[in-house]
């Protein structure tokens, strides 16, 4: 069998000609092949080539340092960029804001199965997912800015019923990481935290006539690997890059290679039910969120305030209720955070990124707590654009607008809010500069009409109040006690939100030091 040929990161990045369209792997700060991206950087600093590139790109790739997609951050290298995060990447961020470049946000889900799609020459992704929010092209069009004129994604009609289809593209060239290959250039990817879409981006990039260039921690011989872990067959792969620089093949970003998140062994996880986290403003939130759990449940948690329901679902001996997931594949195990976000330790299963969104877009969560940045009347929540800063939305559409339930979670005011407890009361001691229920969300990340129309049961959940969707706007359930409603809570909105008489009490034990008594 002829042998793919092992090459350097420099003579990678001299393949790749004027003009291309590039699909990278990497999920926020893992799984990213940085010695083939920065020799595309270096290269294009000496001598101007690649110019005018396309970027495409699932997950957020990046640890706001420059590198992932931010090594492509550069006027002239890059033409336009196709994302589904931005927030760790800030620099390419800001050249679409700019309007230096072309600029799409579209579901990370959607990009996903989107690879899935140009590799089995479809002609794009069909899907529900983006509906209403500021992908729909009655809306934005996944558009970020006035340059980007380009129709990618349109509303069809198929059997009676309206879908998106995100058109598919051809891909020129595909940067993706491995673990191993052998001398064949059969590749896997047992010690990445994720395998991410590296076998549909191949498969989409060499269908599409591209070629495939896979970094790799080291080459093994021929016929030593496991042939159930090979990713990325050797009939996909053009040239191997061992990785030179230790740096650029971190497991995640800045961090030490776990074995317990790529599955390699378990490690022990003990709850000390006497370490009890401080009572703040988040911790109120997700006690409150906690009272929502069900035993047996599929869940996912954002980041920020959702983080801590899993806190304290382990403080109240209630951690085995639910089984979490992560958007870039884990099942089961404790989520990580920070540049180990998309990771889990001691997961039951990986899948590919498309293959969890397949799950997730039918219905397969019970329960998503995500964040709450934004919030309008008619429910909308915004979580992807504040004026100068683009976050991009992730995979939080797909998780929004398809689990079962979904809790929005987060303070009811934003900058320097300052909180305490006392009695079973709560006291703001410092209210927070900045509204976040405003008459209309700067950009609608999640549709609350398109919730209503589909029957799916929201709430919205604060340290002080809480908010329920129903058909005619955003009604005001609980109040924490403690708290005057219109001073505290209707003098902080830009909208009235509907009451219908006296509302409830947030239960008394959320606000006491002690355990809740969950279990």
């Amino acid at each position: 069998m002829k042998k793919v040929p092992i090459i350097s990161a420099e003579q990678a990045a001299q393949m790749i000609p004027d003009g291309a369209t590039i699909a990278s792997s990497g999920f926020v700060a893992s799984c990213m092949p940085e010695a083939l991206t920065k020799a595309v950087e270096n290269r294009f600093f000496e001598t101007g080539s690649p110019k005018d590139i396309t970027l495409i790109y699932a997950a957020a790739q990046g640890n706001r340092d420059g590198s992932g997609a931010d090594r492509f951050a550069h006027e002239g290298l890059i033409k336009r960029v196709i994302g589904g995060h931005y927030n760790m990447a800030p620099k390419i961020g800001e050249l679409v804001l700019g309007g230096k470049i072309e600029g799409y946000n579209f579901p990370q889900g959607a990009i996903s199965q989107l690879f899935r799609d140009i590799a089995g020459k479809r002609l794009g992704t069909l899907t529900h997912v983006g509906m209403g929010t500021f992908v729909d092209p009655r809306v934005e069009g996944g558009k970020l800015n006035e340059i980007t004129k380009e129709d990618l994604v349109e509303i069809v009609n198929v059997l009676g019923e309206e879908r998106l289809l995100y058109k598919a593209m051809p891909i020129d060239f595909a940067l993706i990481r491995g673990t191993y290959a052998d001398e064949t250039g059969n590749i896997t990817v047992e010690k990445e935290v994720s395998s991410t879409d590296v076998t549909a981006i191949a498969q989409a990039t060499k269908n599409s006539g591209g070629k495939v260039v896979v970094q790799v921690e080291t080459v093994v011989a021929a016929g030593t690997l496991d042939p159930k872990l090979v990713k990325i067959p050797n009939i996909l792969v053009d040239a191997i890059v061992i990785t030179q620089d230790p740096k650029d093949h971190e497991q995640c970003r800045t961090c030490e290679w776990d074995g317990s998140m790529s599955g390699q062994y378990h490690v022990p996880l003990e709850v000390d039910e006497g370490n009890i986290t401080p009572l703040d403003a988040k911790k109120i939130i997700a006690r409150r969120s906690a009272l929502e759990l069900e035993e047996g449940t599929v869940v996912d948690l954002g980041i920020g305030a959702p983080e801590f329901v899993a806190t304290v679902a382990n403080e109240e001996g209630i951690g085995d209720y639910m089984t979490m997931v992560v958007e870039a594949g884990a099942v089961g195990g404790i989520p990580q955070g920070g540049p180990k976000f998309g990771g889990s330790v001691n997961p039951d299963a990986i899948w590919d990124q498309n293959d969890i969104f397949d799950f997730f877009d039918g219905g397969g969560l019970d329960l998503a707590y995500l964040g709450l940045a934004e919030a309008d009347s008619h429910g909308n929540i915004n979580v992807s654009k504040f004026g100068p800063r683009l976050a991009g939305c992730g995979g939080f559409i797909n998780i929004t607008q398809n689990a079962k339930k979904v809790f929005f979670c987060g303070t009811f005011t934003a900058g320097g809010l300052k909180t305490e407890c006392k009695d079973g009361k709560l006291i703001i001691t410092q209210e927070g500069k900045n509204i976040k229920f405003l008459k209309d969300v700067e950009q609608i990340t999640f549709s609350g009409d398109y919730a209503n129309k589909v029957g799916q049961p929201v709430l919205y959940i604060t340290e002080r109040a809480v908010f329920q969707l129903k058909d005619d706007g955003l009604h005001l359930i609980e109040v924490a006690p403690g708290i005057d409603i219109q001073t505290q809570i209707l003098d902080l909105m830009e909208f009235e939100p509907i009451i219908d008489g006296e509302p409830k009490l947030m239960d008394e034990r959320i606000f006491r030091e002690e355990l809740m008594g969950l279990k």
